[in-house]
């Protein structure tokens, strides 16, 4: 689906100079990317994007004044269009685009099929395909069940690739873009509940069995024709306090209940105890609050009054979908989060998040979230706690509540910081660059609060994470940094490249110029015959197909995996090089001919995938060897091209024998169903790898607390040494320990130069 976190706009004129800039394609790129870009003054005329579709990683310059902002709702209605023409003229018409966002499940409507309108019922509403490498975003359609007279006359029973969707019988059943369903009604839902001058959030009175009760509105629901009111309850029918209830609307009444028998939509606290509990709340506070199904935790993101009440009332980010809006309230915004992610409340209603409470006797202490610039590191000096030594990691870093603790879908954070910081110190100069005052905090909160707490004690507690995270959202970078699942690449990027402006890691030589990136995304050409990979075949193999060389060693290389997302996997395995030999990858620098060992003076490209070589490595020659492999009359045609061969070893009659240049594996993140772990080689042993969970169990329901895990995995080793083609023949779900996931579902190699890491 489309992410919230990235600004998605309709390009509404054609480029003569790609085919991939057509009127109608859909474009996107990072919010906190956007957001930097048109806070610049002036504004630039041209924002850098990537195609929504046909994903290569590939960015293009776009000028602004061609683009159209898009939400994420219309982006999933308008890629259902295959078409770009009908894209973008249902973008400009607006009518249908906008009538199609009003359609909810159990809407009558008519679709349009094979040139007359059926009439139907919506019963699904969403994508009908996976998400894939070259359509990553697929499109929403409208399932719909044929009624009356036209039952039969559809195209399946609510299943499409064997996939079911919805339910009816055979032949009544249709998916259809939006702009060929059209509501039988003159508006769908809201007209009719908001006649009733009911609006989500309102207190209300309703009645069960002629009983009079309170609650508040959390939705207004329209089914089989009639409307309903789902109410959190104050008391349920039992007298209880808590509870959901649907009601229908004919037997819900609006109206503020009179003095002294009104009781807000939430429990609240004992009078006693009211004036230490919110009087220290203040905006990015985490907080609980009881309503009808429990207790539900947010991050207050407005404290105000709202119209027609006289308390102090809060607008709250909860980590679920248990919300009534986006952030507006009655009509009027007040700030921004996923739909269903907002509730106002009173603030004394608010209760500190207990699940991060500390046994402090402090209770200001405790109510404060952790999002604040001015902490007691301030004015410390910085200091490091070197990476933890292979005695260390078993004696310190292995056990249950061990490595960084997870919490709110922070797994692709935890398992990247500790992936670089627990056994490594190749990126620790970040911790100490100067920076500027305003990212100064997140650069002590990454040191003084994680870094050093996980080698000193082998642990760190979720709530230094949330910190982090806060921070980052507070800069601005993402409104979802304390919510939502991110990917790795992105967290990094930022604190990397936005925060602390390290000096890029990887630099690429193509074409005579000099790109510069922080990871490098693993990309193969269609024609590859790849099947049980080693990472160096797939980097060669990329850096092949785009024609790109290393300008310089890294001391610290992150390679993406060639995957999409969560979902698309390249191969089902893929076998770590414990080493990374960059000596071919160099565009200068000599190099040794692949057939004698002398030096090389050319380069052939052709010669890369012939099946006679080495199945690694670029093919490189002497001038003798060159001529005499080309001689052959299959590779007549090949054009070797000369390497470019520093001056002093031209010069010397007797070269110095040649160092390879190599890398080695320190640490892989893995993915499977939306959830990263990683592995971390912690010794110089082949078996000395620790396994890293950050929710590995949980304590507790929804107030609880997660458990992360570290635990060494010896059987990896054993893996390692076998043969491609023992490998190839180990059924993944039969591997010992977690060995699968590493082989499986590797999603980020990170590799370290022990050599050039002195140097930078």
């Amino acid at each position: 689906m489309a992410s919230p976190d990235n600004v998605y706009f309709i390009l509404t004129k054609n480029s003569e100079r790609s085919p991939f800039r057509q009127a109608g394609s859909i474009f996107f790129m990072p919010y906190y990317k956007y957001k930097s870009e048109i806070n610049k003054s002036p504004p630039p005329l041209k924002l850098r994007m990537s195609l929504i579709n046909y994903y290569s990683g590939m960015e293009y310059d776009l000028e602004a004044n061609d683009m159209e902002q898009l939400s994420v709702q219309e982006v999933e209605l308008l890629q259902a269009l295959p078409d770009d023409a009908e894209r973008l003229r249902c973008f400009r018409e607006r009518h249908d685009l906008q009538a199609a966002k009003q359609l909810v499940i159990g809407t009558e409507v008519t679709v349009e099929e094979a040139g007359k309108k059926l009439r139907g019922v919506i019963r699904y509403i969403g994508p009908i395909r996976e998400a894939t490498f070259v359509f990553p975003v697929p499109g929403f359609f409208f399932g719909i069940e044929l009624q009356g007279p036209d039952r039969g006359k559809g195209r399946c029973d609510g299943t499409d690739r064997n996939v079911r969707y919805f339910k009816c019988d055979k032949n009544c059943g249709i998916f259809a873009p939006f702009n060929r369903v059209s509501s039988l009604l003159p508006s769908v839902q809201e007209p009719s509940l908001q006649s009733q001058g009911l609006e989500l959030g309102d207190r209300v009175t309703y009645f069960i069995d002629n009983k009079c009760r309170h609650g508040m509105v959390l939705a207004l629901l329209e089914m089989d024709g009639r409307c309903f009111v789902q109410i959190s309850t104050d008391k349920d029918e039992s007298g209880k306090t808590g509870g959901e209830v649907r009601i229908p609307l004919e037997e819900v009444i609006k109206g503020e209940l009179p003095a002294g028998v009104e009781s807000m939509d939430v429990d609240t606290p004992p009078e006693a105890d009211t004036d230490y509990l919110y009087m220290g709340l203040s905006l990015n506070s985490m907080v609980e609050v009881t309503l009808g199904l429990g207790n539900t935790y947010g991050i207050i993101r407005w404290i105000g009054k709202l119209p027609d009440r006289s308390e102090t009332m809060v607008g709250l980010e909860l980590e679920d979908d248990k919300g009534v809006s986006d952030g507006t309230f009655k009509g009027q915004r007040y700030f921004n989060c996923p739909m269903k992610r907002a509730l106002f409340v009173k603030l004394s209603s608010c209760r500190p998040d207990s699940r991060f409470q500390s046994t402090s006797s402090n209770h200001n202490e405790k109510m404060q979230s952790e999002d604040t610039d001015q902490t007691d590191h301030s004015t410390a000096e910085l200091q490091t706690v070197p990476p933890m030594s292979t005695e260390q990691v078993e004696q310190l870093l292995t056990g249950r509540m061990k490595g960084i603790q997870g919490h709110c879908n922070s797994c692709y954070m935890d398992a990247a910081l500790f992936s670089l910081f627990s056994c490594s110190s190749v990126l620790d100069s970040m911790l100490f660059k100067s920076t500027t005052p305003q990212d100064a905090p997140i650069q002590r909160t990454l040191l003084n609060d994680i870094v050093n707490p996980l080698r000193s004690n082998g642990f760190v507690e979720g709530r230094h994470i949330m910190k982090l995270r806060q921070q980052l959202q507070k800069h601005g970078y993402s409104q979802s940094f304390t919510t939502d699942e991110k990917d790795p690449e992105e967290f990094l990027s930022v604190i990397m490249h936005h925060i602390l402006a390290l000096d890029p890691l990887i630099k690429l030589s193509a074409a005579g110029k000099v790109q510069e990136s922080y990871c490098y995304q693993i990309f193969l050409d269609q024609n590859h015959r790849l099947v049980l990979p080693t990472v160096q075949q797939l980097l060669e193999h990329s850096f092949h197909s785009a024609g790109l060389k290393l300008a310089e060693v890294p001391s610290c290389l992150i390679l993406q995996m060639p995957r999409f997302g969560k979902k698309f996997k390249m191969f089902d395995k893929i076998i770590p090089s414990l080493e990374l030999d960059v000596t071919d990858l160099l565009s200068e620098g000599p190099q040794q001919c692949m057939v004698c060992g002398t030096l090389a003076w050319v380069e052939c490209i052709d010669c890369f995938k012939d099946p006679l070589f080495s199945p690694t490595g670029f093919k490189v020659f002497c001038g003798k060897c060159s001529e005499q492999v080309h001689s052959h009359p299959q590779r007549l045609s090949h054009k070797p091209e000369s390497l470019e061969i520093p001056k002093g070893y031209v010069e010397r009659k007797n070269p110095h024998t040649m160092i390879r240049d190599k890398m080695e594996l320190f640490a892989v993140l893995c993915i499977e169903t939306s959830h990263y772990v990683s592995f971390v080689k912690y010794g110089p042993n082949t078996e000395d790898w620790i396994f890293f969970d950050s929710m590995a169990d949980r304590q507790g329901e929804t107030d609880g607390f997660n458990i992360p895990e570290v635990h060494p995995c010896p059987e990896v080793g054993e893996y390692l040494k076998m043969s491609p083609s023992e490998l190839a023949h180990q059924a993944p779900r039969d591997m010992k320990g977690v060995a699968k996931r590493l082989f499986c579902d590797a999603y980020m190699y990170l590799y370290q130069s022990t050599t050039m890491c002195l140097y930078r």
